[in-house]
């Protein structure tokens, strides 16, 4: 199976991902920790990769999504952006309409 293909299948099979620097109990940069932060006042549910744990995961995730930067957030299959991106959107509230749905409608 390639880097592609498990990457693939890593984000299908986690409705929110976020591929990061660290872990988002001890994130190894100030974005990867500030993009945990940010879905941990969500309050969702979420599973991380360390990509600093395998090269090929780290490379192998700027060709999956086409972005040059780490940390990169999945919903639902979707890239969603990164740090800046993520900030924004929680700020405005879209990231909490995104993350849950079901509660923007309710």
């Amino acid at each position: 199976m390639s880097i592609q293909e498990q990457l693939k299948e890593i984000i299908d099979n986690n409705e929110v991902i976020l591929f990061m620097k660290g872990s988002p109990d001890f994130p190894q940069c100030g974005f990867s920790g500030r993009t945990a932060q940010i879905l941990q006042a969500c309050d969702v549910r979420f599973a991380s990769v360390d990509v600093l744990a395998d090269n090929d995961v780290r490379e192998g995730i700027k060709a999956y999504s086409n972005w040059p930067t780490v940390p990169q957030l999945y919903v639902r299959g979707e890239f969603v952006g990164g740090c800046d991106i993520m900030t924004e959107m929680y700020q405005n509230g879209d990231l909490q309409k995104l993350l849950k749905p079901e509660e923007a409608t309710a």
